[in-house]
């Protein structure tokens, strides 16, 4: 699938990283069970474009549980149970601005609506988080963050947790918000993350900078 990403990471399909890490992923996928399936491993670029982007929303490894990961940090399908994570995400969006609970977990909606959901890596091995890690997805995907950081117009990133937060200095803060916290993990949401109201912030910014601000329903 073409999109107006392509011309912006062609360079990376070229390195020789790129290469070991299709070879790495193809063969854990004819040994392991391994998520997403193929065809969503780049559905965050997919459904959100480049053009559209006003606000990223970084995720770490993808859900490694049956039926869950689906390419989008966070998220789920409609019918698959809410992970702890999603349903503190929620939590927060209410308290924040009002935004009903939805039934179901997916944040498809975001996506569309300019919301980039990246994880910074794009596959894992089924029931082993974190498998995938130091396979070269990390590479692309800060390719992915610099070209975002790279935009003209200004841009919201919401770093939810340590390995997200790192991601920081790669971000020029005089151009672009950073709205950072604990992640929404029940380890660690009471420690920051409820109540950081990210999303009545990145709104704010947004409006401040003259750009559409998010519509966050779902």
């Amino acid at each position: 699938m073409t999109t107006d990403w392509n011309p912006l990471l062609r360079d990376q399909f070229d390195e020789p990283y790129w290469s070991d890490l299709m070879t790495f992923v193809q063969h854990e996928r004819s040994h392991h069970e391994v998520y997403p399936p193929q065809p969503e491993v780049f559905a965050a670029l997919h459904l959100t474009s480049f053009a559209d982007t006003r606000v990223v929303i970084l995720g770490q490894d993808p859900y490694h549980g049956p039926r869950q990961a689906h390419g989008l940090c966070f998220s789920v399908r409609h019918g698959v149970p809410k992970p702890p994570s999603l349903r503190n995400i929620h939590q927060e969006l209410y308290d924040d601005i009002d935004v009903d609970i939805p039934s179901h977990g997916s944040l498809e909606r975001w996506a569309s609506n300019g919301v980039l959901l990246l994880n910074t890596t794009l596959t894992v091995r089924a029931h082993q988080a974190a498998s995938h890690q130091g396979k070269g997805w990390e590479r692309f995907t800060d390719r992915v963050i610099e070209v975002v950081a790279n935009k003209p117009s200004p841009v919201v990133f919401i770093l939810w947790g340590a390995s997200a937060r790192k991601k920081r200095n790669m971000i020029d803060t005089d151009r672009h918000t950073v709205i950072e916290s604990a992640h929404p993990s029940p380890l660690s949401a009471h420690n920051g993350f409820f109540g950081s109201r990210p999303f009545s912030r990145s709104n704010e910014a947004l409006t401040e900078a003259g750009l559409q601000p998010i519509d966050w329903t779902l």
